[in-house]
């Protein structure tokens, strides 16, 4: 069977900032390249449909997203493979890919590969957020992207992060209403934040777009929020209003559409897939894998680029994945070693300016505990098996230590998002009922296959 594997010398899993970049630059090198990737067209989350967005769409969404194009343009005339529908459900230490596309399994070995699966909205379990109408502000800009879909209603929308302030500008230059903007951000995390603002202020530009966001809401005279706390969702079928805290009295605003958001996070189920050592970073309250400086997981010539390695931003994602290229080309030796070096340093530079915003970003927005570990024991924290807080901490009461045993209790992570929605809760609601470290809880044990694949999909698959 092995015989008739598809081979090239690098499969890059993920078609953003991070896979591209990493595709355009193995193919300088003279790599062969295919890219598998989900989507129908290039550009991943942040330059979701890129090469389609008429030209009000790209306006209101940006510069930053309008820059996605000369990347697309770029990995187009790269001579790279673009497979696109490819759901990739596997991937083996020995650089087996396996893949779901057209009803179809497939499969295809690298001599290298890269994963850079990006990012996804971090949970945000408060009472009341699995009802109608509540949503991801980041889903809704993902609709916004892909169609140019905006709500029909007033929304509201709460939370923390550059992403609220950033589709609240979007809504509104797309003649939205917005009710309100209900920020948990306040004096504590700006203070907790200050002494990271000198390195920030190199940055400088990066500071000066959310403050001329912000001041374009107001303009706007959008009700804005400050210091929120204790969100929760109100109405019995479906969103009728959300409530909060501010300023020491409790707030009601009413609306059937709210959209939360309180940042991204890495989405590490293939690394975890993989038994990649991970850690628990306290800084952006989630898990990292483990890797060298290029992002290479041990000594397996399988490198991690981007948002999937550590929360770094699209411009830093794609110099990650041009660095991973880089070296990959150094091991199957491809490239000249002195203009390696040259182009190596030339990147290390670049990552460097691109991330040192970040300490301060992570210190700012940090969420808030209580909406990250449910105090109430009723709000629902495995959607998919209607799994709540409590009834987590009742698992912990009689001797359940992890998430992986929450399975055996209570079925918690066992739907079809494989725990990939809950499983960041689970960890810190045990450690906090345990009162250890995330660490000392860890996390799923991810087995394929990583995304949902039929027997008759498998039965199917290429030999």
């Amino acid at each position: 069977m092995d015989a008739n594997v598809e081979r090239f010398d690098l499969v890059v899993v993920g078609a953003g900032p991070a896979g591209l970049s990493a595709a355009i630059e193995a193919r300088r090198a003279g790599l062969s390249v295919v890219v598998l990737d989900e989507q129908q067209r290039l550009g991943g989350q942040i330059y979701r449909s890129i090469q389609d967005a008429p030209a009000h769409r790209r306006k209101v969404l940006g510069a930053d997203y309008s820059a996605g194009a000369a990347l697309a343009e770029s990995f187009a005339a790269c001579g790279a493979v673009h497979r696109t529908g490819a759901a990739v459900w596997n991937v083996d230490r020995d650089r087996t890919v396996s893949y779901l596309r057209e009803g179809r399994g497939q499969t295809v070995r690298g001599q290298a590969v890269v994963l850079a699966s990006g990012a996804m909205e971090r949970p945000f379990p408060v009472p009341g957020w699995t009802l109608p109408g509540v949503m991801g502000a980041g889903a809704a800009q993902i609709l916004y992207k892909a169609s140019g879909a905006i709500p029909s209603e007033p929304v509201v929308i709460a939370g923390c992060g550059p992403l609220l302030l950033l589709l609240a500008q979007q809504y509104l230059d797309a003649g939205l209403k917005i009710k309100a903007l209900v920020q948990t951000t306040g004096t504590a995390d700006y203070l907790r934040a200050a002494p990271h603002l000198f390195r920030a202020m190199r940055g400088w530009n990066d500071l000066a777009k959310g403050a001329k966001m912000l001041r374009a809401i107001r303009a706007h005279g959008v009700e804005t929020y400050t210091g929120a706390s204790e969100f929760s969702i109100e109405g019995a079928d479906r969103a009728e209003a959300i409530a909060f805290r501010h300023k020491g009295s409790r707030k009601r605003i009413a609306s059937s559409l709210i959209l939360l958001h309180q940042g991204v996070v890495p989405n590490t189920q293939l690394s975890w897939s993989l038994r990649a050592e991970h850690r628990w970073d306290e800084a952006q309250l989630c898990w990292i894998p483990r890797t060298d400086p290029y992002g290479q997981i041990d000594d397996t010539c399988i490198y991690i680029a981007g948002d999937s390695r550590g929360i770094v931003g699209a411009k830093a994602s794609a110099t990650q994945g041009r660095l991973a290229a880089l070296d990959i080309a150094r091991r199957l030796r491809r490239a000249e070693p002195e203009a390696m070096q040259r182009r190596k340093a030339e990147l290390q530079g670049e990552l460097r300016k691109h991330v040192r915003i970040r300490p301060f970003l992570d210190q700012l927005y940090r969420p808030l505990d209580d909406h990250r570990i449910p105090p109430d024991g009723n709000v629902i924290v495995c959607r998919c098996e209607e799994v709540n807080a409590g009834k987590i901490r009742k698992y912990v009461e009689v001797g359940c230590l992890g998430p992986n045993q929450t399975k055996a209790f209570g079925r918690c992570g066992m739907g079809p998002c494989q725990g990939r929605l809950c499983g960041l809760t689970v960890t810190e609601v045990i450690a906090d009922e345990r009162k250890v470290s995330p660490q000392d809880v860890g996390y799923y044990r991810i087995r394929p296959p990583i995304k949902p694949i039929t027997l008759g999909e498998l039965a199917n698959l290429e030999e």
